[in-house]
């Protein structure tokens, strides 16, 4: 990543929020690195160095700030927009692939070998994909020491390290105080809702139109699945060691999000499944810049700035969601989507140890598995899931960020029943592409009509390229237009 001096300088010294997350200030005098806009005094030009991850600074030999905790701050909009692999790596290192499967494993889904995905990640965030998740590592830990009252041994292997003291060493590294130290120096009160439960807050970077999420998520959801219930969104989550719930509360500035996990080693994945679903690493201020350049866009970006992409914390989920979403009312497929629920096992059933009424969407396996009753839609349908749902549980397809945006397309249309608008849908919601475009959908020509744009598709797609590289949040404009 090309750290420009000056301009890192510049926001340094103006301390500008919305730089945070971008690149990591380190100060070679004091031995610390910073967020761009720590409110301490802007160190001297010969003290600083700048780093694109905490990871590197971290490598380099620097702390992390106590007072502007650096570590919090928003993910980069860089590696989240990102499709190529070191894209990919960021997002599946924040999944905690690493922590799961070592560095082999990562580079086994990448399709690269370890030394070459290496040298890729070094060049591009000063750091290999073994430092940035110890990075990630000692952020879990942190949250866990703060926000809980486990033992440290099992903060250690909740937080993905391979022993106590590898888990002492590192948070003695990275924050320059023991792990007993930060929990001494905790300011905020443990959670009270019991064992599993932790409360952690999701920076974004602002401005966040926290209505126009709540009000996609909410018409389209399932019973017992999710839920927008007062100003949160609630919704149950699988996650690669067992089920969650979280309920997410937009604040000013960061989301509240209270996690209810049967596996604390799930942390990781469950925050990065979250960020991702609200769109949270988004950089609003570029993306509403260049929509508001087009005078049919400027009215609707200056009355409602910030708004994000819902995206989705189980790509699979996503993919049935488009299917039976196909030509019918988002009501409809509602309605089509519950009953196909009530067929599948329910909470009860799934013994998850999770103490909440919501539960996970069905995996693959249990789409496929379905008995025919299940399915009422027409046959040609319910053939489509079940070869969608067999090809996920296959390994075949892979739906979620980590996954090759344009392979994956490719993959989608080869399977029979699926289109260009479902495929389009698909990698817009589940692999996050920020560029996607959807002419034909019905909701987007009439939100196009009632801006005074063309709303043939044809000439709606041609008229789109001026929204490039953000036409996915053009297309976000146009639904809640319609």
């Amino acid at each position: 990543m090309d750290l420009d001096f000056e301009r890192c300088y510049r926001a340094v010294d103006s301390r500008d929020q919305r730089f945070d997350g971008w690149f990591y200030t380190g100060v070679t005098s004091t031995g610390i690195y910073c967020r761009p806009s720590c409110p301490a005094i802007t160190p001297k030009r010969e003290n600083i160095r700048f780093f694109p991850s905490a990871a590197a600074a971290q490598e380099a030999g620097l702390r992390a700030c106590r007072r502007c905790r650096p570590d919090a701050t928003p993910g980069s909009p860089h590696w989240d927009v990102r499709a190529d692999v070191v894209g990919r790596a960021m997002r599946l290192i924040a999944d905690g692939v690493v922590d799961r499967s070592g560095v082999p494993g990562l580079a086994a889904q990448l399709g690269y070998t370890e030394r070459h995905l290496h040298r890729m990640l070094r060049t591009e965030l000063g750091a290999g994909p073994l430092a940035l998740a110890r990075a990630q590592r000692a952020q879990t830990a942190r949250t866990l020491i703060e926000t809980t009252d486990l033992g440290m041994a099992e903060i250690a292997f909740a937080a993905g390290f391979g022993s106590v003291r590898q888990f002492n060493d590192t948070v003695r590294e990275v924050y320059a105080v023991a792990p007993s130290e930060l929990r001494a120096a905790r300011s905020r009160r443990t959670s009270p809702a019991g064992p599993g439960t932790i409360t952690v807050r999701l920076a974004y970077r602002p401005p966040l139109h926290v209505g126009a999420l709540l009000d996609f998520l909410a018409p389209r959801a399932l019973p017992g699945v999710d839920e927008v219930r007062a100003g949160t969104y609630h919704r149950g989550l699988r996650l690669p060691h067992g089920t969650g719930e979280a309920s997410l509360t937009p604040t000013d500035r960061h989301v509240e999000a209270t996690l209810r996990l049967s596996d604390l080693r799930d942390l990781a994945p469950a925050v990065a499944r979250c960020r991702r679903l609200l769109d949270l690493d988004a950089d609003p201020t570029a993306v509403d810049a260049v929509l508001a350049t087009d005078p049919a866009l400027a009215a609707v970006v200056t009355a409602e700035p910030g708004v994000r992409v819902p995206r989705a914390v189980d790509g699979f989920e996503v993919a049935v969601r488009a299917v039976i979403g196909q030509q019918v009312s988002v009501a409809s497929a509602r309605t089509t989507l519950t009953r196909l629920l009530n067929e599948l096992p329910t909470l009860a059933d799934r013994s998850d140890g999770v103490t909440g009424g919501l539960h996970a969407f069905p995996s693959a396996e249990e789409v496929r598995n379905a008995p025919d009753s299940a399915f009422r839609m027409p046959a040609a349908r319910r053939e489509t899931l079940r070869r969608l749902a067999g090809a996920v549980a296959a390994g075949e397809l892979d739906l979620e960020p980590g996954g090759d945006r344009k392979e994956t397309r490719q993959r989608l249309l080869a399977l029979s029943g699926i289109g260009a608008w479902t495929a389009d849908y698909i990698t817009l919601r589940a692999l996050g592409d920020p560029d996607v475009f959807l002419p034909t959908d019905v909701a987007v020509r009439r939100g196009a009509a009632a801006l005074g744009l063309p709303s043939a598709p044809d000439t709606l797609h041609t008229y789109a390229d001026r929204w490039r590289p953000w036409r996915s949040y053009a297309v976000s404009r146009l639904w809640r237009a319609a």
